[in-house]
Parts: structure tokens; C-alpha cells; sequence
């Protein structure tokens, strides 16, 4: 392979990209699977309940807020 070709802008975007989408992946994995066990405490039916869903949603939301306090916290620390 080329070596110039490495330092191309495009395969560089190409690349960042890719890494910002297995981060969002592993992100949603682990949100999925810790708020799941927290909020699904049966076998789930067709249609969450009231609980459930408020309890999927309010996670999430604290999943998220963390996940960005962390990343501001660590880009500071920089």
C-alpha cells in the first residue's frame, strides 16, 4: 500500500467516522444491556408497561447525561 495514501484527508474523515460510529455502537450496547436489566424485570410482553417505559427512558436519559460529563471531564483533563 501507498504510505502517502494513509495520510489522504479522505481515508483520515473515512476513518474518524468509523471510529465515532463503534463508540455510538458500544455506547448503545451498554446502555441497552444496563438499563434493560434495571427496568425489564419480567418477560416482557408486546408492548412495555407505563413503569417500564418511564424507567427505559429516565435511564437512558442519565446514560447519556453521564456519558457527556465524562467526555467533557476527560477532554478538560487534556
Amino acid at each position: 500500500m501507498d504510505p502517502s495514501a494513509l495520510q489522504s484527508p479522505e481515508l483520515q474523515n473515512f476513518l474518524n467516522q468509523e471510529k465515532e460510529r463503534a463508540l455510538i455502537n458500544e455506547m448503545v450496547g451498554k446502555l441497552t444491556s444496563s438499563c434493560w436489566d434495571k427496568c425489564i424485570t419480567g418477560t416482557p410482553g408486546s408492548k412495555f408497561s407505563s413503569s417500564e417505559s418511564s424507567c427505559l427512558t429516565n435511564c437512558a436519559q442519565r446514560y447519556m447525561e453521564m456519558s457527556l460529563i465524562i467526555v467533557k471531564r476527560f477532554q478538560n483533563m487534556q
